[in-house]
């Protein structure tokens, strides 16, 4: 364990592989903060996932917590809203963006009815979202 992260062999499925876990304290402060603002959105759960928070309502995952900060999945549309503040899509490595995925202004996070109408926007432009099709095995 170094910094409180831990970087070891995990069995999945059967296979051993190697996963980098966050610490459980890690961005839990925040991830309640969170989940207390968004009381007015139905279903809102929570999942660790690549050193990071997943956000979803039922089975749309229509945000992330990463390093304090949350960020919503966005369109064409609706991502200009994010820009026009001058926000960055989310960075999940020294250049390497994910350009669905941008944080959630600070006035917005502060105000739960505010931050309640952009994750239902997320949620709803995720639900939009073509679906992969599933290949016949």
């Amino acid at each position: 364990m170094v910094s409180g992260v831990y970087t070891g062999p995990v069995a999945v499925r059967g296979r051993r592989c190697y996963i980098r876990c966050m610490a459980p304290g890690k961005d839990q402060d925040f991830l309640d903060y969170v989940i207390d603002q968004l009381a007015g959105i139905r279903r809102v759960t929570s999942r660790r996932m690549f050193g990071g928070i997943g956000l979803y309502s039922g089975d749309e995952f229509f945000g992330l917590i990463d390093d304090g900060k949350l960020y919503f999945f966005t369109d064409p549309v609706t991502r200009k809203r994010y820009e026009a503040r001058g926000i960055d899509p989310f960075e999940y490595a020294p250049g390497k963006v994910l350009r669905s995925y941008y944080e959630v202004p600070i006035d917005v996070l502060e105000d739960d009815s505010a931050l309640c109408e952009w994750a239902r926007e997320a949620v709803e432009v995720h639900r939009r979202k073509p679906r992969k099709k599933k290949r016949k095995s």
